[in-house]
């Protein structure tokens, strides 16, 4: 069983629009709504494809309880943590060209009370996992000392750790020796203090993060793909998609086809590889299901070019 932890879940709303024009009336096409947050959506793409997967969330307010109510109507295992605050709304507007525009809150204040019951829920749900994998921003209110802590107590309890994470949290994750990271490349970028403009900036990054304590760094790339760097050597893939639909969790849906494939390896990143292009192909945040992914366009190299330059995002 893989347990997730999102610290500032969310209820997402995507609109599709034929062309985002500031300060006109748009009229959207087709809408949908989901339960958001980049953990969250890392069990909901688990369980899609069956693998076993919780969820631990704090939730309040109206939104809270919409969200609980939709992972259940996913049929998602959670474990809802109660608080004061009111859990954020997201809206995404895709267009047919497959430009996303995100409009993220900021989310709930989590007092430190409520940071030590999320954490302590966590670290009982931990128990017996196969991997416990935090997955997005922190909330307002915790310190990044208090989630360095959990982060060390999950490494301290035997926990095979993986954290996707930003700026000081992912450090935070990295330090304390998670066996497992997965920046983007801004974030990459930021935690390595400089620009990435080649593969081979992206790969001196991504060992500076294993020198540091990480076991083994997934790099999601966005069109230039993954790369894959951990003890045995270093991969990279592309996976085209020839009818992008909406980028958002595509990222999520990569690290939930990794850790379903063993986290090792080529046939790890191939899947995940697979999950991540299937995800971009689907409105919204739908996450992949079976019938949606395609491995026969995965491309893997074993002996990249480090001198390839990266496009623009």
């Amino acid at each position: 069983m893989i347990l997730t932890v999102t610290l500032n879940p969310s209820v997402d709303r995507a609109l599709e629009v034929d062309a985002l024009v500031r300060g006109e009336v748009l009229r959207a096409g087709d809408s949908h709504i989901d339960p958001g947050g980049k953990g969250v959506n890392v069990s909901r793409a688990l369980l899609a494809n069956g693998v076993r997967s919780t969820a631990v969330v704090p939730t309040g307010g109206a939104e809270g309880e919409q969200l609980v109510d939709l992972l259940r109507a996913e049929g998602v295992d959670m474990v809802a943590v109660p608080i004061t605050g009111r859990t954020r709304s997201n809206i995404t507007l895709a267009e047919p060209d497959g430009t996303v525009t995100k409009i993220n809150e900021a989310g709930p204040v989590l007092s430190t009370d409520e940071f030590a019951q999320v954490s302590d829920a966590v670290l009982a749900a931990a128990q017996g996992s196969e991997w416990v994998v935090i997955c997005g921003s922190l909330p307002p209110g915790p310190s990044v000392a208090a989630f360095a802590a959990l982060c060390e107590r999950l490494v301290a309890a035997g926990a095979r750790l993986a954290v996707d994470s930003s700026g000081p949290a992912l450090l935070a994750g990295v330090n304390a020796g998670a066996t497992l990271v997965k920046p983007n490349r801004e974030e990459l970028a930021e935690a390595a203090g400089a620009e990435l403009t080649t593969l081979g900036d992206v790969l001196d990054a991504c060992e500076r993060l294993r020198k540091a304590g990480a076991g083994t760094v997934l790099a999601s790339l966005g069109a230039d793909g993954a790369v894959l760097v951990e003890q045995s050597g270093v991969l990279t893939g592309k996976s085209p998609v020839s009818v992008p639909r909406s980028t958002v969790g595509a990222g999520d849906a990569m690290l939930a086809g990794f850790l379903a494939a063993g986290a090792r390896g080529e046939a790890a990143l191939i899947e995940g590889l697979a999950w991540g292009a299937a995800a971009v192909s689907l409105p919204g945040s739908r996450m992949p299901r079976p019938q949606d992914l395609d491995r026969t366009t995965i491309r893997i190299d074993s002996d990249p070019d480090p001198s390839r330059p990266l496009g623009r995002d």
